[in-house]
């Protein structure tokens, strides 16, 4: 009986270790965590944007200033502006990268003279490969004049 128990014990141990062979796409996907405020003052309040990303080969992030690889696209205005996220593992390294990040949307304008205005915005990432995420769009955010 002691035997049949520790044979137990150490087969779940080694089932337990095993090393994790899940692969992931090498195309970034990103999903919306969360956004907030939902109501933000004209040109006060920036928009917090959290994604959640994965990246199968880990080139995602780009350590060159010039180099943009977040895209933000106002759809009241269809206007995309780019943004740098910074590199997430060393160059060379393939290993599967997935995480949250904050991306912060500068306080933004009532495009239409109006007093408050429903805005939604689409993001999107490309990784040092040139691969496009999916793009995701953000709930309905009401910008009102303060």
């Amino acid at each position: 009986m002691k035997n049949l128990l520790f044979i137990a014990c150490i087969s779940l141990l080694v089932i337990g270790c095993e090393e994790d062979k899940t692969t992931y796409d090498p195309v970034p996907e990103i999903g919306i965590v969360s956004v907030s405020p939902v109501v933000a003052n004209e040109f006060q309040d920036d928009i917090t944007v959290v994604l959640s990303y994965i990246d199968g080969d880990g080139d995602l992030g780009e350590n060159d200033p010039n180099v943009n690889n977040l895209f933000i696209t106002d759809n009241r205005i269809n206007i995309t502006q780019a943004f740098r996220i910074p590199q997430l593992s060393p160059s060379g390294s393939e290993i599967a990268l997935q995480g949250q990040l904050d991306v912060i949307i500068p306080g933004t304008g009532i495009t239409d003279g109006s007093n408050q205005q429903q805005a939604t915005f689409t993001l999107y990432v490309k990784d040092r490969a040139g691969n496009e995420s999916n793009r995701v769009t953000t709930q309905f955010i009401t910008i009102k004049k303060p």
